[in-house]
């Protein structure tokens, strides 16, 4: 006869407890009613949404360490910390005017927000959301910058360009209380976006203002602005910018990184050991993210107005475009599944997010979302940079 003791022990392994993971677990944001979809990567579902987000027109997205909490960025400067398992929000900050984006630091204790009004970088605790450190990017007196391209690095440091001052700066908040900002000048004209290689040695700052981009080598003993691929535009007549590119898709492959050319129906090529243009593929229209898959066998490109129905993949090998897919309207961002099998894409006009099969190019399914945009798999919170 079984004592209590065991039959308790033998009930309780017939009825385990249902494990709950995070890894293949994801955010799509819905930025037409400030609300977000929680979502399965390994069988691609909606599982649930969170609303009250606010203005979610231009919203990224940060994960915590354990991959059980996202913390959203809006536009209007709301700040929200959500738990994805309980579709609950934790904590909220409307934190400035108007933001762009943010990141969290290497231990995951800290995030911060990046700004547009007032200019500068505002750093939170992660655990409460709040306010730990203020960082105005006055860079004369009276005068604040847009703050763009932040990125977090190894410590308790961040990375952030001033589109109206020309500047970069390096942020170590190893003391919240007291940060310690060093200060890059003469970097070139408006920083747009930026980002940070996957080993965490190059900061890459895109140029709005010229032709090119500035290049830190934060590994150098006295690191130091230097610009790369100036004048990749070549004398030819600029054309007009529909959609401003985005660099954090950290489109980087083997020794090569694939850069979108501002304005041109261009990619770059450039050597990662030199920083020389290796090549350029013509493309079918002004590329918005070049983003490579995990392995770096591919890349894929999405375009600005009037070709954003339109994405192309890049065999990095040949470098020929091997497929144009049309997955809907207003395609506004993709998203690779952590070992990169398949994509999902979102296409705001048609209300969908497809997911293909990134071997076969086939899709394997689609999802109705309203207005969808911006797509986060908690993969992220093991990778710098993102």
């Amino acid at each position: 006869m079984l004592s209590l003791a065991a039959s308790l022990f033998l009930g309780a392994c017939t009825t385990p407890p249902v494990p709950v993971g995070t890894g293949d677990l994801g955010v799509v944001i819905e930025r037409a009613n400030g609300t977000v979809a929680v979502v399965n990567t390994s069988s691609p579902t909606i599982l649930g949404e969170i609303s009250g987000l606010g203005d979610l027109s231009h919203a990224s997205v940060v994960f915590s360490r354990d991959q059980a909490h996202a913390y959203v960025f809006g536009r209007d400067g709301g700040l929200t910390k959500i738990n994805i398992l309980t579709r609950q929000i934790e904590a909220r900050s409307m934190q400035a005017g108007n933001s762009i984006g943010g990141a969290i630091s290497q231990d995951g204790k800290l995030v911060a927000a990046q700004n547009y009004e007032p200019g500068g970088v505002k750093v939170f605790d992660a655990h409460t959301l709040n306010l730990v450190a203020d960082i105005p990017a006055e860079y004369a007196p009276g005068k604040r910058s847009r703050v763009v391209g932040l990125a977090d690095l190894p410590g308790h440091r961040f990375i952030f360009s001033l589109f109206d001052a020309d500047q970069i700066w390096l942020a170590d908040l190893a003391d919240p209380s007291q940060p310690k900002v060093q200060r890059f000048t003469q970097i070139g004209h408006q920083p747009y976006d930026a980002l940070v290689t996957p080993n965490g040695r190059y900061y890459i700052a895109g140029l709005f203002g010229e032709d090119g981009l500035t290049l830190i080598d934060l590994w150098a003993p006295k690191p130091e602005a230097r610009r790369i691929l100036q004048g990749y535009g070549r004398g030819q007549q600029a054309l007009p910018v529909y959609k401003m590119p985005h660099l954090r898709g950290w489109a980087v492959a083997g020794r090569q990184a694939w850069l979108p050319a501002i304005g041109r129906h261009e990619v770059l090529v450039v050597d990662t050991d030199t920083w020389q243009e290796v090549g350029r593929i013509a493309v079918a229209g002004q590329p918005v993210f070049v983003m490579a898959r995990p392995d770096g066998g591919q890349v894929w490109v999405n375009f600005a107005v009037p070709d954003y129905h339109r994405v192309q993949v890049i065999d990095t090998q040949s470098h020929q475009i091997v497929r144009t897919l049309e997955p809907g309207k207003a395609v506004l961002h993709m998203e690779f599944t952590p070992r990169g099998e398949a994509v999902w894409i979102s296409s705001r006009d048609a209300n969908l997010v497809t997911v293909i099969d990134t071997n076969s190019l086939q899709t394997l399914g689609t999802l109705s979302l309203p207005s969808p945009s911006g797509i986060f798999f908690t993969s992220r919170a093991a990778r710098m940079g993102f």
